[in-house]
């Protein structure tokens, strides 16, 4: 008798329609049993939020044939929840993958990802989980240069797990004539967006503001960082956890000999 096939749930943030997700499809479907549990519509952006002030509405989907999926009205981080504790609920999944993301989610963009969220959500779980992105905005973006290493990760994940807490950042850049160089292990880009705030005026004269800017990066030249690889066009791999704590600060903070104050 054949051992089951690895359980993968698949999610992302741009929504269960997008070209990017359809390819994660079918990429994990080579390597074991795929749910998707995906948001109705974008989330791009929305980090780590949660629905917490309103009903979440799932409902199943036949958008991708031979996969159980479902749409859901919440945020990323909303469907991996659902995704485990009531789609999944008799069994847990042995990885989760976010994406495949139109655009970059390298450097600081982690925080602010959705696709990330998913991830990082199933490793607040105790899942092997990676988010997957491309730095290729357009609908249509092209994906081929990407897949086997998409395969190669997922796999190597299956076979060697991950620590607990911990999801992997993948970032590929745009297709280009040149083949991929390979995969860099690298650390996150000491980076920003320094935003510009344009004030504009609707129709019915209403102020509003709409945000632009430009990605500043501290790390100028480093190799070993997410934003060197992808510039000389290696997929970038950087292990991120939830643990936010600084840790040499807690050390620092102990020799301040806070007192106590009395109530």
């Amino acid at each position: 008798m054949y051992p089951p096939k690895p359980l993968i749930l698949v999610s992302n943030d741009d929504g269960i329609t997008s070209l990017g997700i359809r390819t994660l499809v079918e990429l994990m479907q080579e390597l074991g049993d795929v749910v998707v549990v995906a948001p109705d519509s974008p989330q791009s952006g929305m980090g780590h939020a949660i629905t917490i002030g309103e009903p979440l509405r799932l409902h199943a989907t036949e958008i991708f044939k031979d996969v159980r999926a479902y749409e859901c009205s919440g945020t990323p981080a909303d469907c991996v929840k659902l995704g485990k504790h009531y789609v999944l609920k008799d069994r847990t999944p042995d990885l989760v993958v976010s994406g495949i993301n139109h655009g970059s989610n390298s450097s600081i963009s982690i925080l602010y990802s959705g696709t990330m969220s998913a991830a990082i959500e199933a490793a607040i779980e105790g899942i092997p989980a990676i988010g997957f992105s491309l730095c290729d905005f357009a609908p249509n973006a092209d994906f081929s240069h990407a897949k086997p290493y998409i395969l190669q990760l997922a796999k190597a994940v299956l076979e060697n797990g991950l620590p607990k807490g911990v999801a992997l950042n993948v970032n590929f850049p745009k297709k280009s004539d040149e083949p991929l160089k390979g995969t860099r292990i690298c650390r996150q880009t000491n980076g920003k967006w320094e935003e510009e705030f344009e004030k504009r005026k609707d129709p019915h004269g209403r102020s509003y503001f709409w945000m632009a800017g430009k990605f500043v990066n501290y790390d100028e030249g480093m190799e070993d960082t997410d934003e060197w690889a992808l510039a000389n066009n290696y997929a970038a791999v950087v292990p991120c956890q939830y643990d936010m704590t600084a840790y040499q600060t807690v050390e620092l903070m102990k020799q301040w000999q806070l007192e106590e104050i009395e109530s």
